[in-house]
């Protein structure tokens, strides 16, 4: 369905069924979709029910989903993820083992090519791409603890892609032989003010949990075009070395000489999500989960290794901040664990990136990084505020219209806000750390008794209307170039049964944005 981008719209009167939650019983009510121009809402929080924190234990490595399926240097942990542009797409994988132990040999990354061969058609193929190869470490300079190595991991960029096209692959190495089956993907439409992915899955937070399978399982029944994950992939630094994991790491292990990981849970992550993200696209943004430390100080090595990233593509030098466009929308990634400050390169890049943005194609911004700077739960409450005020006015400038967190394991959307402030100009905040992971759900809130450090810092009860501590996920289809519709979904509902939903409406005539006014200041 589209909307006309006019004030006046008919279909807003589409019925729906909403969840009035009241002492823990939920009583449906046929009630019209509501829309950010209805803001701002009065707080609406949906106590949390023990019963629904599922099953938040992690799978075994004997789950048949984790296990290694192929043989030899036969690719595995299969994904997609965009380049900047419809037109390329990052193809990834991995062949032969991972080691740990005391005594691993890593392997030697050109002993297999990376070949990905594809075209309109099943078969034969008409295309061929090749690309680059690695191997990673994780090492701990500690008598006791395992270094663990990569199997061969594969990045190649396919390129001179048509625009809202299914396209067939197989990737290996030709040569031994050892390639796939064939996969499919479906490229994003032409940028435009009319031209937009029908679906996007957004996912925080997700672990490997049966509480994540559910959420995977709910999400891909929505069917959709794109999969944002706002950092925590894995949570393998809930494990020591010797894969003995708990909820708690610092509880549990607090005489670790250095914060371990067990990085056999990457691989049972990868085997797990193959099915999704080898057809669907994937774009990730790293979480505190991802640092795991190891020798000379190195962090993020898995996640930089694992996912391809359209960094050079977007303008960036790094893979914790980037950009991509999927149609109408112009996506920024920012990394929250390295230098956000207005002197470093993160910001001028992000200056730049903004500076680029031509709004008549790409008239939706969407930012997203992983901790919330607005949030109402104690859990890292204010956690990122430093970030906010290094940040929050750029982005604001430029019209953020949407924002996209994870961290805080629960849901919540905020009203409209700039600055602590109720401003109609300010975009839309969604933390989605709900995905599943084992660690507990976010329950206190920073303004009960004795929660809050500093009573007067306590957000005003505005800004976040609607908070839920509850696993899930979220879907976001944009209409047009002013109107979106957002709808988060639990887990202990039925697959189409909604918990959350409004349309977020952009009005370009009345919040002007920094590009406007200075191509304005040009054309004088």
């Amino acid at each position: 369905m589209t909307f006309s981008s006019s004030s006046s719209v008919p279909a807003l009167a589409a019925i729906t069924c909403l969840v009035v939650v009241v002492l823990g019983c939920y009583w449906p009510v046929e009630a019209r979709i509501p829309t950010t121009l209805d803001g701002p809402f009065e707080p609406v929080t949906v106590p949390f029910d023990q019963s629904l924190r599922g099953n938040a234990v992690d799978l075994p490595e004997s789950d048949h989903r984790v296990r290694r399926r192929v043989k030899g240097f036969e690719p595995e942990q299969i994904s997609v993820s965009l380049s900047a542009n419809y037109d390329s797409v990052w193809i990834s994988w991995v062949t032969g083992e991972s080691q740990i132990g005391y005594n691993i040999k890593p392997l030697d990354p050109k002993s297999v090519a990376s070949v990905v061969r594809y075209g309109k058609l099943r078969y034969p193929p008409t295309h061929e791409a090749t690309g680059y190869s690695l191997v990673y470490n994780q090492l701990y300079p500690f008598e006791g603890l395992q270094n663990y190595t990569s199997g061969i991991i594969h990045h190649v960029r396919l390129t001179g892609l048509k625009p809202n096209t299914l396209y067939f692959y197989r990737c290996g190495d030709p040569s031994i032989p050892a390639m796939s089956e064939i996969y499919h993907f479906r490229t994003m439409p032409v940028s435009g003010p009319w031209s937009y992915p029908e679906r996007i899955a957004v996912v925080g937070d997700l672990g490997l949990t049966y509480n994540t399978t559910t959420t995977i399982s709910h999400l891909t029944s929505n069917d959709p075009n794109l999969v944002l994950l706002i950092g925590d992939v894995t949570y393998a630094n809930l494990y020591l070395t010797n894969g003995t994991g708990s909820d708690c790491y610092s509880c549990s292990f607090p005489h670790s000489p250095i914060h371990e990981t067990y990085q056999p849970r990457w691989d049972y992550w990868g085997r797990f999500m193959e099915n999704l993200i080898s057809k669907v696209p994937i774009m990730v943004i790293e979480g505190n989960h991802e640092i795991e430390e190891q020798a000379e100080n190195k962090t993020f090595v898995a996640y930089s290794s694992r996912f391809a990233f359209p960094s050079e593509e977007s303008g960036s030098s790094s893979t914790f901040y980037y950009s991509f466009n999927a149609g109408g929308i112009h996506f920024i990634m920012l990394g929250a664990y390295i230098d956000f400050t207005r002197s470093g390169k993160q910001y001028k890049w992000l200056e730049q990136d903004l500076a680029n943005m031509d709004r008549s194609t790409t008239p939706w911004l969407v930012a997203t990084w992983h901790p919330p700077w607005y949030s109402t739960y104690e859990a890292h409450y204010r956690e990122a505020e430093c970030m906010r005020l290094e940040m929050e006015e750029l982005l604001y400038s430029y019209g953020v219209d949407i924002v996209f967190n994870g961290h805080v394991h629960a849901y919540e959307r905020s009203n409209r806000v700039y600055n602590y402030n109720l401003d109609p100009c300010g975009p839309v905040y969604l933390t989605v750390g709900d995905g599943g992971n084992r660690e507990k759900m976010a329950v206190k809130y920073a303004d009960e008794p004795g929660n809050c450090p500093e009573p007067s810092t306590a957000p005003d009860e505005y800004i976040v209307p609607s908070e839920r501590a509850s696993f899930g996920h979220g879907i976001l289809e944009v209409k047009n170039e002013t109107w979106a519709l957002w709808t988060w979904y639990r887990n202990q509902d039925s697959d189409n049964k909604v918990g959350d939903q409004i349309y977020i409406v952009r009005q370009p005539d009345k919040c002007h944005v920094r590009q406007v006014l200075k191509s304005w200041i040009v054309d004088i």
